[in-house]
């Protein structure tokens, strides 16, 4: 029994590297860097989308026509949403801070950590071999719930796995496990893997996708310093 699936983030909305939080349409630039990407997707029999709208906006650069599923919906920001991470963190600090380190904290009143991991493993759980090759267009919070619950990490590992925007996360079900293979956008930018530091790259056999093995060590690191290695 397999299942296989692509997993891309669309660009824009990730806390770990954008300053705005929530949605947004999608600029410019980033429209051109997902038509670039579209050709280079595998063949596949499903198309599946988050339904925010820098999702569909990346689904259309895509050139795919995807479903909306409600499952793949960003991590819920509640008061937060709509504000910037510095103003959130001025504000706030004890709150972002807790929020940072410890996956059930919620100071926004909104959802945890770990309560989107377990909405995405519950996702990754209703996918069954006859839906075919699925690709997903996805928020990076999803995708890293989503290698939270393929790579059996706890779920305080969440900040410490950067997702690089439009590079394509292969999912594969084996029967017992999920294999995991990330892969990196096409186009003049996106040449570089992007990891956080507690991530070991190990280059495999195609220019496509490299398999990635990620450790489990406490790091202590500033969010915004090293926690994560920027795509821009």
């Amino acid at each position: 029994m397999t299942i296989r699936l692509t997993l891309v983030s669309a660009p824009g909305g990730d806390a770990a590297v954008d300053p705005l939080l929530g949605d947004a349409p999608l600029g410019e630039r980033s429209a051109r860097m997902a038509g670039a990407v579209g050709a280079a997707l595998p063949l596949h029999e499903l198309a599946v989308r988050a339904p925010s709208i820098r999702c569909a906006q990346t689904a259309d650069a895509l050139g795919l026509v995807a479903a909306v599923e409600p499952a793949l919906r960003d991590l819920d920001l509640g008061t937060w949403c709509g504000r910037t991470v510095d103003e959130v963190a001025a504000a706030d600090p004890d709150g972002f801070s807790a929020w940072l380190t410890d996956p059930d904290a919620a100071p926004h009143d909104g959802e945890s950590v770990r309560r989107l991991c377990r909405r995405t493993a519950g996702w990754l759980d209703s996918v069954t071999p006859d839906m075919g090759h699925v690709v997903a267009i996805t928020e990076a919070a999803v995708v890293r719930a989503a290698l939270i619950h393929a790579l059996a990490v706890p779920a305080r590992a969440f900040w410490h796995l950067a997702v690089p925007p439009l590079s394509p996360v292969s999912l594969t079900w084996r029967g017992s496990h999920w294999d995991v293979r990330l892969g990196h956008a096409t186009g003049a930018q996106s040449r570089r893997r992007v990891l956080a530091p507690s991530a070991t790259l190990v280059s495999g056999g195609s220019d496509q996708f490299a398999a990635a093995h990620l450790g489990g060590r406490n790091r202590s690191s500033s969010f915004r310093e090293t926690a994560f290695v920027g795509c821009r």
